[in-house]
């Protein structure tokens, strides 16, 4: 129970005091000269007593050297150069008593209150003294007993310059215990004993606090000074209640006062943190409307909200405006920029201040090449993050947060060979493996497809005294379920809840996901049912996943089914859940429906993506409405979407089938204006349609372009190749892609053999038609009825173009 002061005001017998020199482990006051200002010692004269003798030294020494300093009450320089004498000599015991009566009579004028900070600095920072509370009360009972009955009432500024004192020393609890006895003596404090609470509730974390004694100050009447509500809006603010601050603030400029630039600074970067960025720069126009210069902490405030925004070009605005102004960037501000012009992919503006901070001498953090790092990694710019890595390691700032972002990197890209000499070079840096750096590596295995490679890194987790989380197993649910190892899926789901590991919600939604793509949907219901009952709360993630899954299998009725529990259960569909029933419904030839789902998109205000697109232009292709086709295509260019290589060759193929060879080409050539890569379907294609026209000579310079691109051959361009030049009698050249295949490794299909041989049998090269079949059989390949319709009956059943062609 907290020891309360004593309301005896009475004398305190002599064998109750306490020694003056168990304040402090140093002494209270210094000789010549005092750390004080404007005290200059002067001689003043000095009461002659009797010499007392040995048993009454201390009562008389000290009832005198009270006596004396209360005649001095009016002249406190007076009464410390008597004290700084009495002090000096023989035999003299220096009590709590004799430092509180000092305490008043100093406190008492402000040129004295240094002397008296250093008294009680010296009483708080002494190692050997007690507790603070002791002093109080000795104060308390020192203004009762002697200072009433002489009027002097000094407490308020003694309190202030002891507090002030606890505050330096970080003893807040016992601040605000003094202060609670203060209150139940009915003595409040002045202005400044209301900043030094507010100051210790912000040393202490207790911001609500500082606010508390703010309104019950006001609410008591006392005249407040700016201070104090620079004070309590610093307080607020890291609550943080910015309305209230707002207020305060506001508040301040009605009673007269202008915010200082410090308090302007503190809530603009409140409500630059707390996402309020309007208010932000309303506050920045104010203060410097009220002649405040624009200071590098709020300019780097701003140029923060800025980059969240997303607006990061009015960001570097403002870098240049107060550049320009003098103002001179710290390492904070480059940082901010530099990770705002990462996050959108501007690597070369964030280049450009990396090297612009290097050379204003600033030091590079790791911070700051980590976001480089993940700047380079979205723009795939490899070699240009290992040039910053090997730059990092050598000014000693490249931690295992800056190795893993480029072991993740590394994993994203199954580039496992180049992931395990990085991490070699790590461990050769003294820098240890963390839990991420192995489910990168993990990662990395499973991208390849290499699951049991990525099990056998859990064993060295194991090993490395690491204990494997929700990450590890669902990467390695996810690597199983992409192999078609469903079982060894579930059985790492089993072993992940055996070690009271709680699943996320995305480790189930992989599970599901995981069931939907080989498949297995009967199963993903009732695993579905029992992730509710373990508080699964299905997203749109996991409706996607089943509605998908039911399209690939056809079964598009399903697919609506999960569709409408989707719209039941409250979860709005996204664009990925039409784009697939957009799929499904183009797959059974509901292109209607298809076109309808398209329209409900566009009405509920989604934005369609490429992929949606793609679907939907992709069906109308097959379906050789290239009208519809084309408009949708134009609309894609109208809103700024850039059709990709899946686009174009679903366009390019429905212009072939219809024989529209001049418009086929024209996508082309718009292809490779827009630098859209043409892949081998754009190729096949587009050769099959102009040797079906006889156009062999133009047929030849794409498949030699092609060639040059690094584009291989398959099974499918080949058939087209040797389809098309054996309809126009061209079969030296097609025995010549014959051989091109052999030396491919490629071979050849029975359709193949099949349409060689029909085209030597027309030219009545019978010996070449049935050494071709000969090679079809050293080949291992069977004939069927059209071979032998071709060599008996001269017939050639089979049709002589190809899906591709």
């Amino acid at each position: 129970m907290r020891m309360r002061f004593s309301n005896n005001l009475s004398s305190v017998p002599p064998n109750k005091l306490r020694s003056f020199t168990q304040l402090c482990s140093k002494p209270t006051l210094p000789t010549d000269p005092l750390p004080t200002p404007n005290l200059p010692e002067k001689a003043s004269p000095e009461p002659q007593s009797p010499e007392p003798t040995v048993a009454s030294t201390r009562v008389t020494s000290e009832s005198h050297v009270l006596k004396t300093l209360l005649s001095h009450k009016t002249d406190p320089e007076t009464a410390l150069n008597f004290f700084k004498r009495v002090e000096r000599k023989r035999g003299f015991v220096k009590t709590v008593d004799v430092l509180c009566l000092l305490l008043h009579i100093l406190s008492s004028s402000p040129k004295s209150h240094g002397v008296a900070r250093y008294l009680l600095n010296n009483y708080v920072f002494g190692d050997s003294c007690p507790a603070a509370r002791v002093l109080v009360e000795h104060l308390v009972e020192c203004a009762g007993r002697t200072m009433l009955e002489h009027d002097v009432i000094p407490w308020v500024p003694i309190m202030n310059i002891l507090f002030n004192a606890m505050v330096r020393r970080g003893m807040i609890d016992g601040v605000f215990e003094l202060f609670d006895e203060m209150i139940e003596r009915q003595m409040y404090g002045d202005c400044y004993t209301l900043h030094v609470l507010m100051r210790a509730c912000l040393k202490g974390g207790r911001f609500e606090e500082a606010e508390k004694y703010f309104e019950e100050a006001k609410g008591r009447g006392l005249k407040l000074d700016a201070p104090a509500y620079s004070i309590v809006i610093q307080a607020v603010c890291r609550r943080p209640n910015l309305n209230l601050a707002c207020k305060l603030l506001k508040e301040m400029r009605e009673l007269g006062w202008v915010p200082s630039e410090g308090t302007y600074t503190i809530v603009i970067g409140a409500c630059v943190k707390q996402g309020d960025f309007v208010e932000a720069l309303r506050l920045k126009d104010e203060m410097v409307n009220s002649g405040m210069p624009l200071n590098l902490f709020v300019a780097t405030s701003l140029m923060k909200g800025y980059c969240v925004q997303g607006d990061v070009n009015s960001a570097l605005q403002l870098f240049d405006e107060i550049v320009e102004a003098g103002v001179v960037p710290n390492v904070v501000t480059f940082s901010v920029l530099i990770d705002g012009c990462s996050k959108i992919g501007n690597m070369e503006k964030a280049n450009e201040l990396y090297t612009r901070m290097k050379l204003m001498g600033i030091q590079p953090t790791g911070f700051i090449v980590n976001f480089l790092l993940k700047g380079f990694q979205k723009q795939h710019l490899l070699e240009n993050a290992y040039r910053l890595l090997d730059e990092a390691v050598e000014h000693g700032i490249a931690s295992v947060v800056t190795y893993n972002i480029l072991l993740y990197w590394l994993g994203e890209l199954g580039k496992v060979n180049e992931a395990g000499n990085l991490w070699d070079k790590m461990m050769s840096k003294g820098i240890t493996p963390s839990l991420v750096s192995y489910n990168n590596i993990i990662l990395g295995h499973c991208k390849k497809g290499c699951v049991d490679d990525a099990y056998s890194v859990m064993n060295d987790i194991l090993e490395r005294g690491f204990k494997p989380n929700v990450i590890t197993y669902t990467l390695l649910i996810d690597g199983f379920f992409k192999k078609g190892d469903c079982d060894h899926a579930l059985v790492m789901f089993e072993q992940m809840m055996a070690a009271d590991i709680a699943p996320t919600d995305y480790t189930f939604n992989t599970i599901i996901n995981g069931l939907c793509k080989v498949g297995r949907m009967s199963e993903t219901q009732d695993k579905l049912n029992d992730f509710i009952k373990q508080g699964f709360i299905p997203t749109s993630m996991t409706y996607n996943s089943i509605i998908d899954g039911f399209v690939k299998e056809g079964a598009i009725d399903s697919a609506l089914s999960a569709y409408g529990e989707m719209c039941k259960s409250g979860i709005s569909p996204n664009v990925i859940t039409y784009t697939s029933l957009v799929n499904g419904f183009c797959k059974c030839n509901k292109i209607d429906l298809a076109l309808e789902m398209h329209n409900d998109m566009k009405n509920k205000g989604l934005k369609l993506d490429i992929t949606a697109y793609s679907a939907l232009i992709n069906g109308l292709c097959k379906m050789q409405d290239m009208e519809s086709a084309s408009k949708l295509f134009s609309e894609v260019l109208e809103i700024g979407l850039a059709p990709n290589s899946f686009v174009y060759n679903s366009m390019i193929s429905g212009f072939k089938n219809l024989n529209n060879m001049e418009a086929a080409l024209k996508l082309h050539k718009k292809m490779i204006n827009d630098k859209i890569p043409c892949d081998l379907q754009t190729y096949t294609s587009l050769i099959g349609g102009l040797l079906k026209e006889g156009k062999l000579s133009f047929a030849s310079d794409l498949y030699s372009e092609m060639l040059s691109e690094g584009i291989v051959p398959d099974i499918f361009m080949y058939t087209v190749l040797i389809n098309g030049l054996c309809n126009h009698r061209q079969l030296e050249n097609a025995g010549k892609i014959l051989k091109e295949m052999d030396g491919n490794n490629i071979t050849p299909s029975v359709l193949i053999y099949n349409t060689l041989i029909a085209g030597h049998f027309k030219e009545g090269n019978l010996q070449e038609a049935f050494r071709l079949h000969d090679e079809m059989l050293d080949k291992g390949l069977v004939p069927d009825d059209t071979t032998y319709d071709i060599l008996v009956n001269g017939k050639f059943k089979g049709s002589h173009t190809h899906a591709g062609a």
